[in-house]
């Protein structure tokens, strides 16, 4: 069985999206004023963001991007760091794996 979608609230539906297309391009089907946005990745399965004036997720919930490499995942981290993102070293865990906190309230992992 496949995962068809998953809906994120957060605090700030363009902000949130913008960082989806430009980090992850993922592609935006479809979006209300800044309410609501669908977002695809290339494997058709879809994102959805829809605004909440407050964001709660439990400490560790967080969405992960598979990448290929370890260099495709030091290259966000670098692309993020130089766009001024608080992102720590991509480290050796459970993969080559980092965080970061999106705009909008929630946790990315980069891994491979």
């Amino acid at each position: 069985m496949k995962l068809n979608h998953l809906n994120l609230t957060v605090t700030d539906v363009p902000a949130a999206r913008r960082f989806l297309e430009i980090y992850f391009n993922m592609v935006c089907a479809g979006s209300r004023k800044d309410n609501f946005a669908a977002m695809f990745d290339d494997d058709g399965f879809i994102l959805t963001l829809m605004k909440g004036s407050e964001v709660h997720y439990p400490k560790t919930f967080h969405i992960g991007f598979p990448q290929e490499n370890e260099e495709q995942v030091d290259k966000i981290n670098q692309q993020l760091k130089e766009d001024g993102y608080d992102v720590k070293p991509p480290q050796h865990a459970h993969g080559y794996t980092f965080y970061v906190i999106a705009p909008g309230g929630f946790t990315v992992e980069v891994l491979c």
